[in-house]
């Protein structure tokens, strides 16, 4: 069983949403879990320690770097890298280079998963969070709009969502970056792409992502923030990852999701539904 929903303390519904826009890697696909550790693995071989400072110091180091950029495209957490190296007295390769040597790296066990469900030897939603497939096409045969805003290239994520058989429930809106190099891409860009497109209010869109980013453009832009704080080291455990929950609950969540199980409740959140209550049951039941 999942935990409960955890809602922020006085949200209320903003009224319906029309228009939802999803986070990729972590919050509807798992095909990809695991890519922080191949990261930092990354960032650790080429950050030079420094003068006094221990190994578990360099990991946080690293660590918040990957994290304070989560939901950007790659380069810019290789151009940190890059970055990091030179002021450190290190010699540095350019940020195309340290993307490289992260996508051969994730390839591999990104590929394998890939085979894994085009050959049938994986069915595809033990690479999506509990109920993800379910929130999507209930969402579609109710007219919302969906999109994708991921800091992954798009002809990537495009490919894993066809691997997953989603790729008609958003009817083109697939969004990543261009390019290993395309810095121009933003998800903020997305978001007030959608809202001028359709001309819809800041309170008809709603999102959900398990990164710093989206989560925070959400709130600035005035739509419904959901925190997909789901746990990528245990596929389906229900639990809510901490680290997530306190890294989203603090740039303006309005709610965290260990995963998409509660349709009701989320559909509520969404104004889709009766309202959910302002408490859930259980521990940590309220956002501050």
């Amino acid at each position: 069983m999942s935990a409960p929903i955890e809602i922020r303390d006085g949200f209320r519904p903003r009224g319906r949403v029309t228009d939802v826009v999803f986070d990729w890697d972590g919050t509807l696909s798992f095909i990809r879990a695991g890519w922080a550790e191949v990261m930092l693995a990354l960032f650790l071989e080429h950050l030079p320690a420094v003068p006094g400072e221990d190994a578990v110091a360099r990991r946080r180091l690293a660590l918040d770097d990957i994290w304070r950029l989560n939901g950007k495209p790659t380069v810019f957490q290789m151009q940190c890298l890059a970055e990091r190296v030179a002021e450190r007295g290190g010699r540095a390769l350019g940020a195309a280079e340290y993307q490289d040597l992260y996508a051969a790296a994730l390839g591999r066990v990104v590929d394998t998963r890939l085979a894994d469900v085009r050959e049938g030897r994986r069915p595809a939603d033990d690479y999506m969070p509990p109920g993800a497939r379910k929130l999507l096409e209930t969402l579609h045969a109710r007219g919302v709009r969906l999109h994708v805003a991921s800091g992954t290239e798009q002809r990537f994520v495009l490919g894993e969502a066809e691997a997953l058989g989603v790729v008609p429930l958003f009817d083109g809106r697939i969004h990543g970056p261009s390019a290993p190099d395309d810095r121009g891409y933003s998800k903020r860009g997305v978001l007030d792409a959608v809202l001028a497109r359709h001309g819809i209010a800041p309170t008809q869109l709603g999102a959900f992502g398990d990164g710093h980013v989206e989560i925070e453009q959400a709130h600035l832009v005035g739509g419904t923030a959901i925190a997909v704080a789901s746990d990528e080291e245990t596929f389906g455990s229900g639990h809510i990852d901490p680290a997530k929950r306190t890294r989203l609950t603090g740039v303006g969540a309005d709610a965290v999701i260990p995963d998409y199980d509660d349709l009701p409740t989320i559909l509520g959140l969404l104004g889709l539904s009766p309202a959910p209550p302002t408490t859930t049951s259980g521990r940590n039941k309220d956002i501050p």
